[in-house]
């Protein structure tokens, strides 16, 4: 489990490797990532956006933005928690994700929390020993 809290908001993310959805002959591997947003503040926010900085086992970067996560803008009021699951291919056995939410408050006060960078690691990637 990756956590990370920003402003009383906590992320906790949990990747798993869809060994049943890749394919490694075909450089093809899917991960499926597991994520709790919780609001230990005081505050009611609200989700409106998502940045995510995925970058794979040979370094190269895909950068993806958008409204909400998996078709929802959550309000989330002191205390609550939102999970919800989502996935993302690779062309290479490893990899690692990080990113941020936009957050809003009441208010209309704005501000970004870190989703805590995590690591995607399939069975398949070799394993070097120093």
């Amino acid at each position: 489990m990756y956590s990370a809290v920003t402003r009383a908001i906590r992320v906790d993310v949990e990747p798993i490797y869809l060994e049943e959805q890749s394919e490694p002959a075909n450089g093809q591997f899917v991960w499926a990532y597991r994520v709790q947003i919780g609001n230990e503040g005081a505050e009611t926010v609200q989700l409106l956006s998502r940045y995510w900085h995925i970058t794979d086992g040979l370094g190269r970067i895909q950068e993806v933005r958008g409204a909400g996560v998996v078709g929802e803008q959550p309000i989330l009021n002191p205390g609550e928690a939102y999970e919800y699951t989502s996935g993302t291919p690779l062309p290479t056995p490893s990899g690692i994700m990080r990113g941020t939410y936009k957050m809003k408050t009441p208010a209309g006060d704005k501000f970004d929390i870190e989703i805590p960078a995590f690591s995607l690691d399939s069975p398949h990637q070799p394993q070097k020993l120093n």
